[in-house]
């Protein structure tokens, strides 16, 4: 296959039964970065033809996703409960045609039949038992008032062979298939059918899917012939795995994007995530732009193996973007967050001016946006609720107290207030006290912050201001010296 097809058109084509989760996306992802490098078009279109499982705000979810994401389509959203009349038009004439029969066993009589192979272990699959019913049978049975389903006609012999740009020529015996239904009683077609409809109609070129759809091809590329239409080319990209190498789950980490979104990964972590899930650049490049990665991506070095989620992996790509940055930048993602976690208490809506005073100084220790509040809480409360046994890491009690004595007679009388001038207060303490600085630093830092672990001290102090700082200073003291 050469680098650029002449003309590209791809689909991303999502059933709006749930939220969309990370090998969705990724298949969603690669469908874009196929067409951007080709130059070519991206569709969008919702496969919402399976009425009963069909999530409610699901389609908003799934458009809100890939606009998050950066990934916009040229055409669509198309949706296939409106075209109903085309696939119905369609089944009819493969009935026309020979390639197709009406089927009216009962839900009743399918699961006794698949009951009786299980217990005999024959593969499951539909017996074709109205395969060749008389035209007095059929009329007979809608007498009855039986509503039949459509059902293709396998070929009974031979192979159906097809050539996937990831895994080479497959070959499926005939025989392995069954007469699968293409459009069910209630009028919708099943996804066999519309997929195949929908791909011709909207001149799809290549159609790159997740490897589980590897075993329903076949019935696919059986349709495209029955209906004289040349097959698009199939890519089937890998399946995605946790470390543990089994199916993504939720103990691998969240596996809906948008859990993704709300714990505060950036959408360029992401997009730089999932492209790396199954395709490569090389052994050793992580950190892509999204232009990078649109202007190297290709079909040949799609993996045929499964791709490892690994969550560590993606955390530190995520810190990597965060700390990429400026302090503005970080400064207005994190505020939606610190709004919505912070303890209500806390006046609204917040100083974001105070806020972008707070964010450098941890913006290096973020990994994620959703740990801003917890790690910030301290700048916004009143008082500082932790055990007094903090203050005592690595030291006696008379000595934090002296401490604590000490730096507040030295800040009491301060006439300015800044990093550089705490600094050149409190420094020199810890040599007069004969103390590690760690040590010394680390009362101060429990008593300002009700933590043992911050950002650095002195420029944390100064966000906080004196006020504050005496206050929690003394607040410290009197919980080592109760009256």
């Amino acid at each position: 296959m050469s680098d650029k097809p002449e003309k590209v058109r791809v689909r991303y084509a999502p059933s709006p039964t749930g939220y969309p989760h990370v090998g969705n996306i990724r298949t969603a992802l690669f469908n874009w970065l196929f067409a951007r490098h080709c130059n070519g078009v991206f569709i969008l279109r919702i496969e919402d033809t399976d009425v009963a499982r069909t999530v409610e705000g699901a389609v908003d979810i799934i458009m809100n996703s890939l606009r998050w994401l950066g990934l916009d389509w040229d055409e669509g959203p198309y949706f296939q409960s409106q075209r109903l009349h085309i696939y119905r038009e369609a089944a009819e004439n493969l009935i026309k045609g020979g390639f197709a029969y009406r089927c009216y066993c009962s839900s009743e009589r399918l699961a006794a039949m698949r009951q009786e192979q299980i217990k005999l272990k024959r593969p499951p699959g539909y017996d074709r038992h109205c395969r060749n019913l008389t035209s007095e049978q059929q009329t007979e049975m809608e007498g009855r008032g039986i509503v039949p389903v459509i059902r293709f006609k396998i070929p009974l012999e031979g192979q159906t062979i097809f050539n996937d740009l990831i895994r080479g020529d497959i070959v499926f015996e005939n025989s392995t298939l069954d007469d699968f239904v293409l459009l069910k009683s209630d009028g919708y077609p099943t996804y066999h059918l519309a997929n195949v409809i929908d791909d011709h109609l909207m001149e799809i070129s290549h159609v790159m899917r997740a490897e589980e759809w590897v075993p329903s091809t076949p019935r696919h590329v059986l349709l495209y012939r029955a209906m004289g239409w040349q097959p698009p080319i199939f890519a089937h990209m890998p399946m995605i795995l946790g470390t543990d190498r089994s199916k993504l789950s939720k103990r691998h980490g969240a596996t809906s994007i948008n859990e993704y979104q709300d714990a505060g990964y950036l959408p360029e972590t992401l997009f730089n995530f999932l492209s790396l899930l199954g395709w490569s650049l090389d052994d050793k490049t992580e950190i892509m732009s999204r232009d990078e990665i649109i202007k190297k991506f290709s079909l040949e070095r799609v993996s045929k193996t499964a791709a490892i989620f690994n969550k560590e992996k993606i955390d530190w790509m995520n810190g990597m973007y965060i700390r990429s940055l400026s302090p503005d930048e970080f400064a207005g993602k994190v505020i939606p967050f610190m709004e919505k976690a912070l303890p209500l208490e806390i006046h609204r809506p917040l100083d974001e001016s105070y806020i972008r005073s707070i964010a450098p100084l941890i913006q290096d220790r973020a990994k994620l946006l959703a740990e801003v509040p917890e790690l910030t809480g301290f700048f916004f409360v009143d008082n500082l609720d932790y055990d007094a046994k903090l203050l005592l890491n690595k030291i006696e009690k008379p000595q934090a107290v002296q401490i604590l004595q000490v730096v507040l007679a030295k800040l009491s009388i301060a006439n300015t207030w800044s990093r550089e001038m705490l600094e050149e207060t409190i420094r020199p303490l810890t040599v007069e006290m004969n103390l590690k600085p760690g040590i010394f630093f680390g009362v101060i830092r429990v008593a300002v912050t009700g933590k043992t672990a911050t950002p650095p001290l002195f420029e944390t102090m100064e966000v906080l201001g004196k006020d504050r700082c005496i206050k929690r200073l003394t607040t410290a003291l009197e919980k080592l010296t109760p009256v």
